[in-house]
């Protein structure tokens, strides 16, 4: 647990964020575990968590073994005062930063080995422009990790409701991704939860899943994902994951 919190209000770029499903995510222990277990691997080092929200991924992937220290990067006012509150009881190594702004508020000098983009860059107009910010702040052989929601025809009210742009394939999400980054993985999880998204975008057309659904989908539907993807080879599933390395 860290002892020590550094926090830069009002430091960089504020940006006013416009979604409310964190807190009602936010309990969704199974899927974290699941990210925690796939994720991990690539992370390590130096890590920016970049629209880290109100800590919840922090949480659970701020214990991956090789990762050093962590910076939460937050644009949202309101978020980055609740991250800041919970950031001392986070289990993130030492020591913690929160800034309340951007990644390009940050120089752009090597001081990065893993930026994290954790359901963040469908949020992002110009998401080709954000991951060369990344590039110029990772150091050689650092890597950026980005998951997404899968597939555009999934798109739905919800997706509207919480500001995306886009939801991605592997392919439109490479073409995100410009010269200084080579692909490492490529690959989709969850796989049953695509089946209840799909039932979403043909019937129930909501602009928000109830607290109900969520834990429905956490409970039953993810741990049949955690079955089902490798059989199918992780090449469906409601949400894409690309790693690319700095070289």
């Amino acid at each position: 647990m860290a002892e020590s919190v550094t926090a830069t209000p009002g430091a960089g770029t504020a940006i006013d964020y416009v979604g409310s499903e964190l807190e009602l995510f936010a309990a969704a222990t199974q899927w974290k575990d699941y990210l925690h277990d796939v994720l991990a691997p690539f992370i390590s080092g130096d890590v920016a968590e970049v629209g880290a929200g109100i800590g919840a991924t922090t949480r659970t992937l701020a214990t991956a073994p090789q990762a050093r220290r962590w910076t939460c990067i937050e644009p949202d006012g309101a978020m980055f005062g609740i991250l800041s509150a919970e950031a001392p009881g986070l289990p993130a190594p030492q020591p913690v930063n929160v800034h309340h702004g951007v990644l390009a508020d940050f120089p752009p000098e090597p001081r990065f080995d893993t930026i994290l983009y954790i359901d963040v860059l469908e949020h992002i107009a110009d998401e080709a422009a954000e991951l060369r910010e990344a590039v110029a702040r990772l150091r050689m052989g650092g890597r950026v990790v980005a998951l997404c929601p899968a597939w555009q025809f999934l798109f739905t009210p919800f997706d509207s409701a919480i500001g995306h742009y886009r939801r991605h394939t592997k392919s439109s999400l490479r073409r995100s991704a410009g010269p200084g980054l080579i692909e490492r993985k490529a690959f989709y999880l969850d796989s049953v939860g695509m089946l209840a998204s799909l039932a979403n975008k043909l019937a129930l057309r909501q602009s928000m899943p109830t607290p109900a659904q969520v834990q429905l989908w956490d409970k039953w539907l993810v741990p049949a994902s955690r079955l089902l993807d490798p059989l199918v080879g992780r090449w469906l599933g409601k949400s894409v994951v690309l790693v690319w390395e700095k070289r």
